[in-house]
């Protein structure tokens, strides 16, 4: 027994032609590699390392106001995303941003009292397990 055979309802259009790729700078290895590093520059500004916020991946970012309207169109996208707490490394995965990049923009937010930073809660220095049961138990017994 052999399957069904499926039939379109609408015949598939032909395939558009693409156009073709703007060709790539002399020396440079990817197309359109150029105009990407020109974009994260103007996004970036003429930020030195110097004056960035420590930030590490795990971070946690939490917006604290609305954008302005002089915001640029990232910054307005990372205050959107971090209405709930999301780390640094998240945002750039959303942003599809390098690292250094989401760094730059935070620290502008930062400066400009936008966005709050937030060191994550370590495991190790939430109370023991035991006290906390000992503490329960007092408190069962009052």
């Amino acid at each position: 027994m052999s399957p069904p055979q499926r039939r379109r309802r609408f015949p598939k259009a032909p395939p558009q032609e693409k156009p073709a790729p703007p060709p790539a700078a002399e020396g440079e290895g990817g197309q359109g590699r150029t105009r990407d590093l020109e974009r994260l520059y103007v996004v970036t500004g003429q930020a030195d390392g110097a004056d960035r916020a420590e930030l590490d991946l795990v971070t946690l970012i939490v917006a604290c106001a609305d954008a302005p309207p002089s915001a640029q169109p990232e910054q307005s996208a990372l205050l959107r995303l971090c209405q709930a707490p999301m780390s640094v490394a998240e945002v750039s995965a959303y942003l599809n941003l390098p690292f250094s990049v989401v760094t730059v923009l935070l620290t502008e937010l930062l400066t400009a009292e936008l966005v709050q930073a937030r060191v994550p809660i370590v495991r190790s220095e939430l109370p023991d397990r035991s006290l906390l049961e000992a503490v329960m138990h007092g408190l069962q017994k009052l």
